[in-house]
């Protein structure tokens, strides 16, 4: 329940421009990601602390989907805003729409994967049937390899050839990223415009194309999510898959966009704009999608999974059940869900300035690891000649997660570093409040009951 009640809050570019507030943490974090790039580079490709170029591959992949999904999330909230024509979220929504239209430059991330597969698909080692690194990134880029080393899993794999092929992959990709870069922009000039023109029609167009854009997010994140992330191990397929990255985004673009609103507030920005009655319900989201229907679908994925029992569909879940990956696992489910659950299940704890933004920070953190335990296994060789379970595990008891490999914070320092640069330098040219949007009032008037 909520309600509304007259409130005048300062409207001014004082409390609604950041300036140069933040110039230091921008050119901060630029440096930052500078020099976590240059430091991955040289870990990578001179194979310090025992890291392998797919290694490498595998890293980049993992952080660029972490800053992707941010993104995402953030733009979720932003048509999920409109589409339901909510008035409170008016004080926070700039904040989201400014975030999100980095996907402007989501195909930046994807330029490496595609110089590795103009340059590197060629490039094995050893005998004939050596597997290139690009075919050790995506297995099914190279299917003679498969075919020599796993004919199991080549059985599988040979008969998904119609999609799983290097033109439609790439025709797919471009297709993901301008669909995100248009909308993300379109949805962001419109708000900014009506700050200019106050036309009061923009909010019609907004809520009008909400709709398309709903379905065209979920259609290009669910299969962004079976190309980039399920086609690593090809041989295995959810039809859940796509929800449960979607519950991954919602985690890491619910917290960005409370860190982001509460680190603008510490700016001295933005007040008596957003009060706790927004982060009471920004924390309810968060909650909501980045705990409890992040747990529903990871559950409901292997209950159905196990419980078939089909090796070619457990044998992704038992990678992530063997050596080191099995604490990792455990990790996940007290740290994604059990532990933020019991923290933040209270509405006292979510209208407290300090805890939401650790909270924040945490359940960030945790859907980084999320996507690190989807992109980095690989499935067990000996799966298919395995006779029980019990084989697999014994053989697989050394398996490691190199977790503490010092190239995975390096990667995410880099691209988290450029990518904060980037928000930031959005934040400081733009407005951060729709300070003519119609539902204004509801939103500077909100309380929760």
């Amino acid at each position: 329940m909520s309600s509304v009640h007259a409130v005048k809050s300062d409207l001014s570019d004082n409390n609604t421009r950041l300036g140069n507030a933040a110039s230091v943490v921008q050119q901060t974090a630029g440096l930052v990601g500078i020099a976590g790039l240059m430091l991955s580079a040289i870990i990578g490709f001179l194979g310090l602390f025992g890291t392998t170029q797919d290694f490498l591959v595998k890293s980049w992949l993992h952080n660029y989907l972490f800053v992707l999904s941010i993104s995402l999330g953030a733009f979720f909230f932003v048509f999920i805003q409109h589409l339901t024509r909510a008035g409170w979220s008016t004080t926070v929504r700039r904040v989201a729409e400014l975030i999100a239209a980095n996907l402007q430059w989501a195909w930046v991330g994807l330029v490496p994967i595609a110089i590795l597969w103009i340059f590197g698909a060629g490039h094995g080692e050893g005998d004939g049937h050596a597997t290139s690194l690009l075919g050790k990134v995506f297995p099914w880029a190279d299917l003679e390899a498969m075919k020599a080393h796993h004919p199991d899993e080549y059985a599988l794999v040979s008969g998904k050839t119609a999609y799983l092929n290097t033109p439609f992959f790439w025709i797919r990709a471009v297709v993901y990223v301008a669909i995100w870069a248009f909308l993300a922009k379109w949805f962001l000039g419109r708000s900014v415009a009506q700050d200019e023109t106050g036309d009061l029609g923009l909010t019609s167009k907004m809520q009008k194309w909400s709709g398309p854009a709903a379905i065209a997010f979920g259609l290009t994140t669910t299969f962004a999510a079976f190309d980039w992330i399920m086609s690593l191990s090809p041989a295995w397929f959810s039809t859940m898959f796509g929800v449960y990255f979607f519950a991954g985004c919602c985690t890491c673009g619910f917290s960005m966009i409370i860190v982001a609103t509460l680190r603008i507030q510490s700016f001295g920005r933005l007040q008596d704009v957003v009060t706790r009655e927004h982060y009471q319900d920004l924390g309810k989201l968060l909650f909501a999608f980045g705990m409890v229907f992040w747990a529903y679908i990871g559950f409901s994925q292997y209950m159905l999974i196990w419980y078939a029992n089909i090796p070619e569909e457990t044998g992704w879940f038992l990678a992530r059940q063997v050596g080191g990956w099995g604490a990792m696992s455990l990790a996940l489910l007290f740290g994604h869900f059990v532990i933020p659950f019991v923290a933040l299940i209270s509405k006292w704890t979510k209208r407290m300035s300090w805890y939401l933004m650790a909270a924040a920070i945490w359940m960030l953190f945790f859907g980084w690891l999320d996507l690190y335990w989807l992109v980095m296994p690989t499935i067990p060789e000996d799966l298919y000649s395995a006779k029980t379970y019990m084989d697999v595990v014994e053989s697989q008891a050394d398996a490691t997660t190199n977790f503490f490999n010092p190239l995975n914070f390096t990667m995410l320092a880099g691209i988290g570093g450029i990518y904060l640069w980037m928000t930031i330098r959005r934040f400081r040219s733009e407005r951060l409040l729709a300070i003519r949007d119609p539902r204004l009032h509801e939103g500077l008037s909100f309380e929760n009951q």
